[in-house]
């Protein structure tokens, strides 16, 4: 499946800051807050948010084209794999979707929605792929897209106002997110070979480090829309 082709002008979101208030989605927080940086907490919550807005630029609707609770845990838990307590025994987008399915497995979630939230998350780093697997991979992808402002492709800029921005980042600030971002990708794929495959996104990482002190990641955020 491809990305959905957009619908024209969708409704307005009424609060861009909004979280979904479910058991699941207050669980979902509870563990990302407990695992993660404040910058990668920020940045997960922030994809959803992005996504969200994504979802009503392509005339996509919550109940009838996606499930809210799904996409928000997809989004908020899709860097789990980086985590400090994580095993980092596989690719970080392996070992956070795996982590993903036995929280949402544990809270009762069926197992066709499981299996849709583990391939959002372990797609997420691959462009070409996630989207043709569904509409909550393109959503999770396409949040999180917007989350570096540019840095991995024009995406869908317009579905975000500068106003809808400055009220997220001022509740989620960035906190040098990309630096951190890559920090913990690289300190993840360090652990073992196989968390860094050639090629993969934590591979590159892992070879651009060590040839050099930036990323070329980190350089293009500089240059973003919303910067580093």
């Amino acid at each position: 499946m491809s990305r959905p082709a957009a619908h024209g002008a969708s409704e307005p979101v009424a609060d861009p800051i909004a979280l979904p208030n479910t058991p699941l989605a207050r669980a979902t927080v509870d563990l990302a807050r407990d695992v993660e940086t404040a910058s990668l907490f920020n940045h997960s919550i922030r994809s959803y948010l992005f996504a969200r807005l994504a979802a009503r630029h392509l005339g996509l609707a919550e109940h009838r084209d996606y499930d809210d609770q799904l996409l928000f845990a997809a989004c908020a838990l899709h860097d789990l794999g980086l985590a400090a307590d994580g095993r980092h025994d596989r690719r970080f987008e392996v070992e956070g979707a795996d982590r993903t399915a036995e929280f949402l497995t544990e809270h009762g979630v069926p197992a066709a929605d499981v299996d849709g939230v583990w391939q959002a998350i372990a797609l997420h780093t691959s462009p070409g792929i996630a989207e043709r697997r569904g509409t909550l991979c393109v959503l999770v992808r396409e949040g999180i897209g917007l989350d570096f402002g540019g840095v991995l492709g024009a995406g869908l800029a317009e579905a975000v106002t500068d106003e809808q921005a400055q009220a997220i980042h001022a509740v989620y600030p960035r906190l040098a997110m990309v630096r951190s971002l890559v920090d913990a990708i690289v300190a993840q794929a360090a652990v073992n070979p196989a968390n860094a495959p050639r090629y993969s996104v934590p591979g590159e990482l892992l070879r651009e480090r060590g040839i050099g002190s930036e990323t070329r990641m980190e350089q293009a955020a500089r240059s973003s829309r919303w910067g580093d």
